[in-house]
């Protein structure tokens, strides 16, 4: 591909290792429940990037689901490893660092390609703020979940599920033939919990599943599916009227600590007018504007921002020096380096 607007040099950084598989296997859900602190004014990044080992019996979806990672997210960061059966002693990238989102940090949001929900709780006077995130499915290709500003209309527990006529269409095509109404119980896709937004011109619902290997993934006919546990706690979190946005950015751009990072997913399966494509001029106009008036901020590494592109891991890659590193640099004494 073109390297019109990133240079060709080979990406070279290293991760740290954070939680152990022991942690894990201590913690089974207690990392998707985790709430994080807000990032100070300035700073964008939140988690930590992890990696585990896995044993003979695990599998990526297994990982993930612990980790509160979705399919895409935990296959994209390990490419190469076989999802079903990763192998014993293999290392697992998990993407448990993000870029946050571009929106205001209030209500709930909803970034499509990255398949992943964010949860802005109000904090009580003296209290930090704190966000919390957990990774959800979306709309496929022709049922395309819709973008903007909505909010929660109502909450459901034990929801029925009426099938719109065109879902029951599409699954007669295949010989399933779906009843008017499905009720509450394990045969109800909705699973237990559902919230409905108030989004003119369809049913479009965020709520659990009875299918949780699916959780991750673009194959919803428009709502948000989350985990079982995870829909649980954020029906219990969310109150009517929160503002829910749902967004489209499969690049992001923040700042931690006077670095810049950018973070690239993978293009969704595209809609008819392609709004879901990443492009390579979109994301320099990002970098640029973010470096814009920012005098502290190191060289911008383009090369660095081309290889986070083409490889769309969902990884932030830092693409300025550290400050430290640029004091360093600057000040001309040996061990001068110019490696993030």
């Amino acid at each position: 591909m073109s390297s019109q607007y990133f240079g060709s040099n080979v990406l070279r950084f290293s991760y740290s290792v954070g939680l152990t598989l022991l942690l894990a296997l201590a913690l089974p859900t207690a990392l998707n429940a985790a709430a994080l602190p807000l990032p100070d004014t300035g700073n964008d990044l939140i988690g930590e990037y992890t990696e585990v080992t896995a044993v003979h019996d695990d599998t990526l979806i297994d990982l993930a689901r612990r980790f509160g990672l979705g399919y895409e997210e935990v296959v994209n960061a390990n490419p190469g490893v076989d999802p079903w059966l990763p192998g014993e002693g293999t290392v697992v990238r998990l993407p448990l660092r993000r870029v946050l989102p571009d929106t205001p940090r209030e209500g709930i949001v909803v970034n499509l390609p990255e398949h992943r929900l964010y949860y802005f709780p109000p904090a009580k006077p003296g209290e930090l703020r704190t966000v919390i995130t957990y990774p959800v499915s979306i709309g496929k290709m022709d049922w395309t979940t819709p973008i903007g500003l909505t909010h929660v209309a109502t909450k459901i527990k034990d929801p029925p599920w009426y099938p719109p006529e065109s879902v029951r269409a599409e699954h007669a095509k295949h010989g399933d033939i779906l009843p008017k109404m499905v009720p509450a119980g394990p045969d109800n896709p909705l699973g237990q919990f559902a919230m409905r937004l108030a989004i003119p011109g369809g049913s479009y619902l965020i709520h659990g599943t009875n299918k949780p290997a699916g959780v991750g993934m673009q194959v919803t006919h428009g709502c948000m599916r989350l985990y079982p546990e995870d829909i649980e706690e954020l029906f219990k979190r969310v109150a009517v009227d929160t503002p829910v946005r749902i967004v489209n950015q499969p690049h992001k751009v923040g700042w931690e600590g006077g670095q810049l990072f950018v973070e690239v997913h993978p293009p969704l399966e595209a809609a008819d007018n392609g709004v879901y494509e990443p492009d390579r001029t979109a994301l320099a106009r990002l970098v640029a504007n973010a470096v814009r008036g920012r005098p502290d901020a190191g060289g911008v590494s383009w090369a660095r921002a081309e290889v986070a592109f083409e490889q769309a891991r969902g990884i932030p890659v830092p693409v300025t020096e550290s400050p430290r590193a640029t004091a360093v640099a600057a000040s001309g004494r040996p061990g001068a380096s110019a490696a993030p």
